[in-house]
């Protein structure tokens, strides 16, 4: 019985052997087809994403563009001599030109995304901490203020656009 025994396990041991190394090499081939399978999938959504990423910073490169102190305050004239109202109207401009862009966030860095918000809010504090100065008391007075400002210092619109280019030239390659 023993000896029965020990013959068919001779004759089963090649066989399990042969079987666990199919196995093993047909495991590691299924693995490498599907690596590759997914890597050709994403190759294929990154080519079809790049211009829809491009035109997000694109549309945003025109934000931060229209956002610019210098830019708003041509482009927004004030509609009376009272420089809280025109101060309304030019926190307003900035927010409706933000909201009309907000859904490109998607497509951005959150570091980036981060940056051209802070950008916003920076554009708006320029805007009311210029309002609170006594000295200025009209909207005229206040457009030459901010344009005078922005002699001295870069606007946050033009750091965010910075990194704006720099993050596209990183996706660009």
């Amino acid at each position: 019985m023993e000896t029965i025994l020990i013959e068919i396990l001779k004759s089963l041991l090649p066989a399990v052997i042969v079987a666990l190394l199919a196995y093993y090499f047909f495991n590691g081939f299924i693995k490498n087809e599907d690596g590759r399978r997914r890597f050709l999938l994403q190759k294929d959504n990154q080519a079809d994403a790049l211009p829809v990423r491009l035109q997000a910073y694109e549309r945003l490169a025109l934000f931060l563009e229209r956002i610019k102190p210098s830019q708003l305050l041509i482009r927004i004239s004030p509609q009376s001599d009272d420089k809280s109202a025109y101060e309304q109207l030019l926190i307003l401009t900035i927010e409706q030109e933000f909201e009309h862009n907000l859904s490109q966030q998607i497509y951005l860095s959150d570091e980036l995304w981060n940056i051209i918000k802070s950008a916003k809010n920076g554009t708006i504090q320029i805007v009311r901490q210029t309002v609170h100065n006594p000295t200025i008391t009209t909207a005229g007075q206040l457009r030459e203020h901010i344009l005078q400002e922005l002699l001295d210092n870069t606007p946050p619109s033009s750091v965010a656009l910075e990194y704006l280019k720099k993050e596209i030239k990183e996706v660009i390659g």
